[in-house]
């Protein structure tokens, strides 16, 4: 393997805790029973594909959301469970990321949609006083602008030709399965980094 110049790093498991089995148990007291079908951790229909290219806006999201769901929920409603998923920042991982973008060039790549987007610099700025995550990479890209979202290998070719990166050289880190299959494919190094590793344990 040649050695690493560049990392471009997952948001969400990686600096950003998430529980996805909250936002599906918020749908399923709100009368969805059917959400672990429509989306997870490892899947999403075309609806939240839609939202996470940014090929509907959040408004036709919950127009949509409220068809395929036969439900008569209000906009608040479904923005409040979608959000239920994003924790916290921990500052160690904020912290020890400050040392490693001295050390590496660093992007970030986020499967994300406007409403997390939203969310989650706002939980960043209450709990850190950081009021854009982006600030911390060389350039982040989130699928809701890319318009690509993980694990297609054009996303990554994308990225690498903008960047004008060699794959060979660049290491992916990101914490869901099919998106380090998509990441390999595409020629980068990759660590799949699963709970209750974080970024902190990673030798670099």
């Amino acid at each position: 393997m040649q050695p690493i110049k560049n990392i471009i790093f997952d948001l969400g498991g990686i600096f950003m805790n998430l529980d996805f089995k909250l936002t599906e148990q918020a749908f399923i007291e709100l009368g969805i029973t059917e959400f672990p079908n429509m989306y997870n951790q490892h899947h999403s229909n075309d609806l939240f594909e839609q939202l996470e290219t940014g090929m509907i806006s959040a408004n036709d999201f919950y127009d949509a959301f409220r068809h395929e769901s036969h439900s008569h929920l209000t906009n608040e409603q479904i923005k409040t469970a979608w959000n239920a998923l994003l924790l916290d920042f921990p500052p160690e991982r904020l912290q020890w990321l400050d040392t490693i973008r001295q050390q590496y060039n660093v992007y970030l790549f986020s499967n994300t949609n406007s409403i997390h987007y939203d969310a989650f610099m706002e939980i960043l700025s209450r709990e850190n006083g950081c009021t854009d995550f982006s600030k911390y990479f060389i350039k982040a890209y989130y699928s809701h602008e890319l318009g690509l979202r993980k694990p297609y290998i054009i996303s990554f070719q994308k990225i690498l030709e903008e960047e004008k990166l060699l794959a060979a050289e660049t290491l992916f880190i990101d914490d869901t399965a099919i998106n380090i299959a998509g990441a390999q494919k595409a020629g980068l190094q990759t660590i799949h980094l699963v709970a209750p590793k974080t970024v902190l344990d990673l030798i670099l």
